[in-house]
């Protein structure tokens, strides 16, 4: 019998979770950064913890609805180039859920380190370049607009995936029981 390639339940439920707390972070928790259509956003915090938790799957389907909702709720339609990539971003992040396991409870320096630089490098990839290219090919945008509201929100949001992001990852972890720390009396 051959196994299909489907989501788990787990994978599922996690996906309509962070989608609703995605949303609610981009929609109510963002401060305005004083660049037209640019925000300092907490959710990417979320979306690194969130995405390391439950992998690219989840990462990417949470980050790209949950973005997709806030844009259809406060402008009306979507921007589809900024809703892909922070699909994109959740996903990327996601990739790396095994390497850095932080459900073993083990999530210290080392890992801290390697999840910054993975969410750094991808959120300048995906704001500083992705989005504004694809902002420009689509819509026809005008460059220095886009490329300095790539840039501000790269930034914004690589600050944010690492404040955030690495408090609830360490948090997280600390409340996990590591392998092998129990022993029989």
């Amino acid at each position: 019998m051959q196994k299909k390639n489907s989501l788990s339940v787990k994978t599922v439920v996690a996906i309509g979770i962070g989608t609703a707390i995605i949303f609610i972070l981009k929609r109510w928790v963002s401060i305005p950064s004083g660049i037209p259509n640019t925000n300092i956003d907490t959710s990417y915090g979320f979306l690194g913890f969130f995405s390391l938790l439950f992998g690219p799957v989840a990462g990417f389907v949470s980050g790209f609805l949950g973005h997709a909702l806030t844009d259809f709720t406060a402008y009306g339609s979507p921007w589809w180039t900024w809703v892909f990539t922070t699909g994109l971003v959740g996903g990327v992040i996601g990739l790396f859920w095994k390497k850095l396991d932080v459900a073993a409870g083990n999530f210290g320096i080392k890992k801290i380190i390697s999840y910054n630089v993975v969410q750094i490098i991808t959120n300048v990839a995906g704001w500083a370049l992705i989005a504004p290219t694809l902002d420009i090919l689509v819509y026809a945008e005008p460059a220095n607009k886009v490329y300095l509201q790539g840039i501000v929100s790269a930034i914004s949001n690589a600050v944010s995936a690492g404040v955030i992001g690495t408090i609830l990852l360490v948090a997280y972890a600390a409340t996990r029981t590591q392998k092998g720390s129990l022993k029989k009396e």
